[in-house]
């Protein structure tokens, strides 16, 4: 079955073919990062019209790159939520018109299972086995799911304000550090020391914050550089040195790190069937925490951000799992769906 996967969430204008839910016919990527480089995050409406310039070419691409026609296409899957409604907007249109024109039966597929289901595609030895744990981590969101099976999902811990990818752009924007923030932290880091305690916030069960660590990295370079809390936190990156950055950089890094893992660990202890554990989303690339869960699932890091193949792979399990297609004339991103949905 071969199935082609739509991606517009954020700033990533993406489509790609996959067959069977693993093996990647083509994957075609156009990023926004270089517009918004410049202002330190996403612009939503500028978002949208890039995308309304680069989705049709890049369905085309794809096409071409995987050799395949639209007769040799099965199904058409893409983004429905969550994400910035504008994008969303453009990818769901998009999918829409294309199953009407080609006959081809459409399915709406949620953004965190698709980040998931990166661990299945080009899986080099094993795949993961159930019941699992996944441990989502992107910029807009943190939380751990518990897989009894394919397509099966239960939410059991999630941040309650800031996501651990906006803690990183939010950090590196204290820092002067480029957007976006996690590659530039972990670039960053390895020419500095672990000098700084930062704190683990207490939040009970499995849930996060990490809006308290943001801060808490704020009034450290304040503290730091004799400054008061009034000091404006745009202004700091002018008063720090080279090795001070580097040294926040990887103070901040090693206790996000540990925050993650020491949940992850609270929830094996909570789910003693779990037999596998993978890791999914855009931080999920980062090297220091791949280091730091050996034995976890992680995607290939050209994976962990937003992709057409992660889509299309998430289709064919709900395909294999009986989920039935969407209805091209109604589909809309009105309301949002749940990821229990």
């Amino acid at each position: 079955m071969k199935i082609l996967g739509i991606e517009t969430s954020c700033d990533e204008t993406a489509a790609a073919v996959v067959e069977d839910g693993v093996r990647i016919l083509s994957n075609v990527v156009v990023s926004q990062i270089d517009i918004f480089a410049e202002y330190g995050g996403v612009i939503p409406e500028v978002a949208a019209r890039s995308h309304l310039e680069a989705i049709l070419p890049v369905v085309d691409k794809a096409l071409v790159d995987a050799s395949c026609s639209w007769d040799d296409i099965d199904a058409i899957a893409v983004t429905h939520a969550p994400g910035l409604l504008g994008s969303l907007l453009i990818g769901t249109l998009t999918a829409r018109t294309l199953a009407i024109l080609h006959d081809k039966p459409l399915y709406a597929v949620h953004h965190l299972k698709s980040h998931v289901y990166a661990n299945w595609l080009n899986a080099e030895e094993t795949e993961p086995v159930f019941p699992l744990l996944a441990l989502v981590i992107s910029g807009g969101h943190t939380q751990i799911l518990y897989m009894p099976g394919h397509n099966q999902f239960e939410i059991v811990g999630t941040t309650r304000d800031d996501a651990v990818g906006e803690c990183f752009d939010k950090v590196a924007k204290i820092l002067g550090l480029p957007y976006p923030g996690g590659p530039s932290i972990s670039k960053t880091a390895k020419g500095g020391s672990e000098k700084y305690n930062l704190p683990h916030p207490k939040v009970k069960g499995l849930d996060f914050s990490f809006s308290g660590l943001k801060t808490a990295v704020l009034r450290a370079v304040q503290k730091e550089l004799g400054l008061p809390i009034t000091h404006p936190s745009h202004d700091l990156k002018n008063h720090l040195s080279q090795q001070q950055v580097a040294d926040f950089a990887a103070s901040f890094q090693k206790t996000a790190i540990e925050i993650l893992v020491e949940k992850l660990k609270m929830g094996l202890e909570k789910y003693p069937d779990v037999k596998s554990v993978v890791v999914a989303g855009g931080v999920s690339a980062n090297k220091a925490l791949r280091e730091a869960l050996p034995d976890a699932y992680f995607p290939a890091p050209a994976l962990s951000g937003d992709n057409g193949a992660m889509v299309a792979a998430a289709c064919y399990f709900e395909i294999k799992s009986g989920v039935e297609p969407t209805d091209p004339y109604s589909l809309n991103i009105y309301p949002r769906i749940s990821i229990e949905d």
